[in-house]
């Protein structure tokens, strides 16, 4: 395994892209007999999920609308604030949309949570939840998961979207902490 630094933590890779790759091929297929007859709209949340989006976008082979929304609860280091703050929101015309918000992982859930209750006031015809990863262990918010590529043990992680102090996110390869 590779060792890494990024600022003031050492990480070990735990994840090659060939994996990831695989579980976004699997999780694509999954969508798509889902939702392949219903036009949804895709709602990707940045900045983490900007690598996932591109990665899952381009293995959907139906007709969907993208779209981003930026949110935050992370205060740049290996811990959620708890609290999430409203960046950038969504501006299309939901009403009556199946919507996807696609996210890089889900943890606590507060994020999911949150977003999902912004567009529910939107009266869409129905919401899904997507992740690349998902911790299980680490949910608080009483959320459901609809789909995720790979479901993970409660570690910090960083690459392929996810970062540490803002590095780390062009990372193709995860890399889990080993020193925090």
């Amino acid at each position: 395994m590779g060792l890494i630094t990024i600022c003031d933590k050492q990480f070990e890779t735990c994840i090659s892209k060939e994996t990831i790759d695989s579980a976004i091929n699997q999780l694509a297929d999954c969508i798509s007999k889902d939702l392949k007859d219903s036009s949804p709209i895709f709602i990707f949340l940045l900045n983490g999920s900007f690598m996932f989006a591109a990665d899952l976008a381009y293995r959907l082979e139906f007709p969907l609308q993208i779209s981003f929304a930026k949110l935050s609860s992370y205060c740049g280091g290996t811990e959620t604030t708890g609290k999430v703050k409203d960046l950038i929101g969504v501006t299309e015309n939901l009403e009556g949309r199946n919507v996807v918000i696609v996210d890089d992982i889900i943890e606590t859930g507060l994020t999911m949570e949150h977003v999902t209750n912004i567009i529910r006031s939107k009266n869409p015809a129905s919401i899904r939840t997507c992740a690349l990863f998902f911790k299980p262990a680490a949910l608080k918010a009483n959320i459901k998961v609809d789909y995720w590529a790979m479901e993970l043990e409660n570690d910090f992680i960083v690459g392929h979207g996810l970062d540490y102090k803002g590095y780390g996110r062009n990372l193709k390869d995860i890399y889990k902490i080993v020193n925090n």
